[in-house]
């Protein structure tokens, strides 16, 4: 039987030492103490993406229809696929000026041929009037009417494998045709102060109308 301890006593301090939990709180592993936050951790992040290919093409999708309808608009309101028309009459009008060569122009083309380039412009051994035309089906033709000599000229024009490759007949004129850069090919009419050519990717039959209206 213990004796009895004094009235008087001074309970014993329940302040742990420095860095010891206290008595009451329940420590963890290496001393320190538990946690009391009943809230579970948040998952770990994985560093894997979890996103479907379907989820991918959407956002795709959703990037692609704004362009789309953009360009809709341009084409559509804006007329970005219609060719730029140029007045020829300021460049035709130069070069008869100049009275270097004479000057012939396209008369009777219909409606549906555009205008889309004219330039008169001065060069080593001569001039160049260049007339740029969008066929009724849609393709490239230049008219070159110039006073450099041919066997300058016809090199830079048509690369040096352009060879001709016989006459014909065009409203009264005898043309050669040529090969040319590319799918291009070429009509060629040889005059003592000039030669003209009528060369571009178009049909046979449309360089042959575009060659045979120049009055």
């Amino acid at each position: 039987m213990e004796p009895a301890q004094p009235a008087d006593r001074v309970p014993a301090d329940s302040t742990p030492p420095d860095g010891q939990p206290p008595a009451d709180v329940p420590a963890g592993h290496g001393g320190e103490p538990a946690a009391t936050d009943p809230t579970p951790p948040p998952p770990a992040a994985s560093g894997k993406s979890e996103r479907s290919p379907k989820d991918m093409a959407i956002s795709l999708l959703v990037l692609l229809v704004p362009i789309a309808l953009l360009l809709a608009f341009y084409r559509g309101f804006l007329g970005g696929d219609q060719a730029t028309t140029v007045d020829p009459a300021p460049a035709i009008e130069q070069a008869r000026s100049a009275n270097v060569f004479p000057v012939t122009q396209p008369q009777g083309l219909g409606s549906d041929w555009t205008t889309v380039s004219a330039r008169y412009q001065t060069v080593e051994g001569g001039a160049n009037l260049r007339l740029g035309y969008l066929t009724p089906e849609g393709r490239g033709v230049q008219l070159l009417q110039s006073s450099v000599p041919a066997d300058r000229l016809l090199p830079a024009e048509l690369t040096s494998q352009g060879q001709p490759q016989g006459p014909t007949e065009l409203a009264g004129r005898t043309w050669q045709l040529y090969t040319a850069r590319g799918n291009q090919q070429a009509l060629v009419l040889l005059e003592p102060t000039r030669t003209v050519i009528v060369v571009g990717d178009a049909r046979d039959n449309e360089l042959r109308e575009l060659a045979g209206s120049l009055r």
